[in-house]
């Protein structure tokens, strides 16, 4: 059972590479998805995660140009981006790309804390991630895109945590 989900996974993760290759522009996201909208009466993850990232913004007031490895604890993977789009990254990038909010992967009292298995996950995609995007690199064959092919967390999952999910 393992084994299939993994090759599913594996076929998922090269069925995107392909899709990036020929691709000429990448994707924004979609204001209306499903988890960019909310339930009425209850925040949007986007509004939730502004939030947190309004709290951190001031807690870093005067240190957001630094690198996110000089200003936050724990920070394994854009350690030399400067905090405050560190933040954006995290913000518009990692949590709208799987329709999350902060608190999927963090502990909210220690934003540092390894113990959510989906913020460990999230750095072994990363790790996949920057390979898939070295080799597309070193792709000689591709048709001209000035911009580079390249991929990225929206790539795959499009606004749900599991990317196998057929009801997007």
């Amino acid at each position: 059972m393992h084994r299939n989900r993994f090759e599913r996974v594996v076929v998922s993760v090269l069925i995107c590479a392909v899709r990036v290759t020929i691709a000429a522009q990448p994707r924004s996201p979609q204001s209306s998805s499903p988890s960019a909208q909310a339930e009425p009466g209850k925040q949007s993850n986007q509004k939730i995660n502004d939030g947190f990232v309004q709290k951190v913004s001031k807690q870093i007031a005067g240190r957001e140009q630094e690198p996110a490895v000089k200003v936050f604890k724990n920070i394994h993977i854009m350690t030399n981006t400067p905090a405050a789009r560190f933040l954006l990254i995290m913000n518009l990038g990692y949590s709208r790309a799987l329709g999350v909010t902060c608190t999927h992967c963090h502990v909210e009292e220690d934003f540092s804390s390894d113990d959510k298995r989906p913020k460990r996950a999230a750095r072994e995609m990363a790790a996949m991630h920057r390979s898939i995007n070295d080799q597309l690199a070193k792709m000689q064959n591709l048709e001209a895109n000035p911009q580079g092919y390249f991929i990225n967390c929206s790539t795959c999952h499009r606004g749900s945590v599991d990317p196998l999910a057929t009801d997007r």
